[in-house]
């Protein structure tokens, strides 16, 4: 069984990061995975995206055209991948720059205020994490364990420090 997810948004917004902690977190716990990033030329304020497949079977391409999870951090990302979403499948959003509802109800949808949420934490620039807590939340996937052993990946060593502040966006994201 396989699970699909895409992450979209501009750049700068940490949807890479985002993507790679997943496909970490994967990897930590045996599982086969794919991780797919896309981005403009602009880097920040250009447009980001990566695909991740998680898998118990060997992934046969990295490509995903209808992810059972959509993270959304802002409206073109919501306006482009939207209708891409599996019939069943989940749409996350930024609900702080996204002000229009998702027009589909065949996906369970979760509007999450992460910007606004990490602002008011302190934190202006996890809301990626805040958001990637409620997924985890949300899939069942979201353990301190499964997600220490991923956030020890992705972050470096220069910037340790900042595992504990993650770890707590994570988790203000899982609580919401």
């Amino acid at each position: 069984m396989a699970h699909q997810y895409v992450f979209a948004g501009f750049g700068g917004q940490g949807i890479l990061f985002a993507g790679k902690l997943l496909a970490y977190k994967g990897l930590t716990e045996d599982k086969q995975v794919s991780w797919l990033p896309s981005y403009g030329p602009e880097m920040r304020g250009g447009t980001a995206s990566c695909s991740v497949i998680i898998s118990e079977t060997p992934v046969g391409s990295p490509i995903v055209s209808n992810p059972d999870i959509l993270i959304a951090m802002n409206l073109p990302s919501l306006d482009k991948y939207e209708n891409t979403v599996k019939a069943g499948g989940m749409i996350f959003y930024d609900s702080s720059l996204i002000e229009r509802e998702v027009k589909r109800d065949d996906v369970k949808v979760f509007p999450i205020p992460a910007t606004k949420l990490a602002d008011e934490n302190g934190t202006p620039t996890l809301a990626n994490m805040i958001i990637m807590g409620k997924v985890l939340g949300e899939t069942g996937e979201f353990t301190d364990e499964g997600v220490v052993a991923a956030l020890k990946k992705v972050i470096s060593a220069k910037r340790a420090d900042m595992l504990d502040v993650n770890l707590n966006a994570m988790k203000l994201g899982r609580d919401y």
